[in-house]
C-alpha cells in the first residue's frame, strides 16, 4: 500500500480539529450555548450557564470501564504496562478515546530498552487505519506544541521506522523491530464507514446541552419576576406625587389618598410568574438525553423517591451496561495492539501478530456486587460446583465479584 506522506496527515489532523475541540469544550463545560435572543432582556446577554451533562455522559461510562491486565499473558504484556503506569495510562487514553471517538498510544524505549508508552488523544494524532487489524499503516503525532500551541516537535511513524521533525523540519530517524508504526489507535465504536469511531458526545448530546443550558437562563431571568411581581396603578392624578418603587413594593402598608373628587385609583397586580413550565422542561430534556446516553434521571439531578437496591440501579442501567460492554471489545484491540508492539520493542523482533491470537483482555466488573449480590453468586458457585468440580477458580470468581 503506498504512504501518503506527512503532509497529508498533517492536513488530515487540521480537518478533524475543530470538531474535537468542540467537544472537549462541552466536556470542559466551557461551551456557551447560543442566545435565541427572543426572550432574553438585553441587559441579560451575558448571564452564561454551565451544564456538566455531557462531561457526565463521558465519566460515567468511562469510571466504569477499568482494565485489569492480560490473560494467557506469554509474551508478558502485563510486565510492559506495570512499568508504564498502567492505571493512569488506561485510564487516560479510554477517556480521550471517548470524548475524541479515538486516541492512540504512542509507542518507544529508553535507552536501557524498555517500552515507553504515552497516551496521545485525537487532537495530536492521526493516520491510515487498517481494517482488518485496526492498526495503522501510517501515523502522525505531535509529540510537543509551542506556546502558541502550535506543532514544535511532531512524528512521523511507518513500518520499521519512526521520523522525528523539529519546526516542520526533519531531524533524524529511529529504526526498530515492529512491523507497524509505533502508533496504535484505541477507537470507540468503529465501524466501516467511520474506522475511527464515533464520540460518546454525540450531536444530540451537545444540542440537549444546549437547550437545558437555555432553559436554566429563562428560569433564571423568570425568577425574577417570580420574587417581585409587577404591579400597577390606575387612575392616579398625573399631578400627584411620584411613588418611589422600592417603597412601593417592600413597604408593608401603602397609602394613597383621594383626589379633591373623592375619586381614588385603582391598585392591582399582575400574574404571579411561576417556575413550573421550566422545571417541566428540564425534566423533559433530561429524560431525553437519558435516553440518548443510558443514563437514569438520578444521574442528571433528578433522584427518585425510593432509593434503590443495587440490583435495582443495574436494571436501570442495562443500556449503559451494554454500551460499556461494547466499549471493552472495541478498546482491548487497541490495547493489545500497543502491548504487542511494545513487546516488539523489548524483545528486539518482529512478532507476527497473529501470535498473540490466544492472548485475552481482562475488564474489572462494570457494577461492583454488593453483599446481597455476593450471597446469591456464592449460592450459585456452589451448586455449579456440585455438578462441575473446580469449574470456578480464583480467576473466574474475580471476573466474577472484581475480589
Amino acid at each position: 500500500m503506498a504512504l501518503k506522506g506527512i503532509d497529508y496527515l498533517r492536513k488530515k489532523l487540521a480537518s478533524k480539529r475543530n470538531r474535537i475541540e468542540t467537544r472537549y469544550k462541552y466536556y470542559e463545560m466551557k461551551h456557551v450555548a447560543d442566545d435565541l435572543g427572543i426572550s432574553t432582556p438585553p441587559q441579560a446577554r451575558w448571564m452564561v450557564y454551565a451544564m456538566g451533562w455531557c462531561a457526565k455522559a463521558v465519566d460515567s461510562l468511562a469510571d466504569r470501564i477499568v482494565f485489569d491486565g492480560f490473560k494467557n499473558d506469554a509474551y508478558g504484556l502485563n510486565s510492559i504496562y506495570d512499568l508504564n503506569n498502567k492505571d493512569v495510562l488506561t485510564d487516560s487514553t479510554i477517556l480521550g478515546a471517548l470524548i475524541c471517538a479515538c486516541s492512540f498510544i504512542y509507542v518507544t524505549q529508553d535507552d536501557q530498552g524498555t517500552p515507553l508508552m504515552q497516551g496521545v488523544d485525537g487532537l495530536c494524532a492521526t493516520g491510515e487505519v487498517d481494517p482488518i487489524t485496526n492498526m495503522l499503516t501510517e501515523g502522525y503525532a505531535v509529540l510537543e506544541v509551542d506556546d502558541q500551541k502550535r506543532p514544535k516537535v511532531e512524528a512521523y511513524l511507518v513500518p520499521y521506522r519512526t521520523d522525528i521533525y523539529e519546526q516542520g523540519e526533519y531531524v533524524r530517524s529511529y529504526k526498530h523491530p515492529a512491523p507497524y508504526p509505533l502508533l496504535v489507535p484505541v477507537i470507540y465504536r468503529p465501524d466501516a464507514k467511520r474506522p475511527f469511531g464515533h464520540s460518546r458526545i454525540s450531536r444530540t448530546c451537545m444540542d440537549l446541552q444546549d437547550m437545558v443550558a437555555r432553559t436554566v437562563k429563562r428560569s433564571e431571568i423568570a425568577a425574577e419576576f417570580y420574587s417581585f411581581p409587577q404591579r400597577y396603578i390606575l387612575g392616579m392624578d398625573p399631578e400627584a406625587e411620584g411613588i418611589d418603587k422600592w417603597k412601593a413594593v417592600m413597604s408593608a402598608m401603602l397609602r394613597i389618598d383621594k383626589d379633591e373628587d373623592g375619586d381614588k385609583p385603582v391598585v392591582g397586580q399582575f400574574q404571579q410568574a411561576t417556575q413550573a413550565p421550566h422545571l417541566e422542561q428540564i425534566r423533559a430534556i433530561a429524560g431525553l438525553f437519558a435516553g440518548e446516553t443510558g443514563l437514569t434521571m438520578d444521574d442528571l439531578g433528578f433522584p427518585s423517591q425510593n432509593p434503590s437496591s443495587s440490583e435495582a440501579i443495574k436494571a436501570a442501567h442495562e443500556n449503559l451496561r451494554l454500551t460499556a460492554r461494547k466499549a471493552q471489545r472495541d478498546f482491548g484491540v487497541g490495547l493489545l495492539n500497543a502491548g504487542y508492539l511494545a513487546a516488539c520493542l523489548r524483545d528486539g523482533q518482529s512478532y507476527k501478530r497473529n501470535q498473540l491470537y490466544n492472548t485475552q483482555v481482562k475488564w474489572a466488573p462494570i457494577f461492583e456486587p454488593d453483599v446481597t449480590s455476593l450471597s446469591g453468586i456464592g449460592d450459585a458457585v456452589q451448586k455449579i460446583q456440585t455438578s462441575f468440580p473446580d469449574y470456578f477458580t480464583e480467576e473466574k470468581l474475580k471476573e466474577l465479584t472484581g475480589i
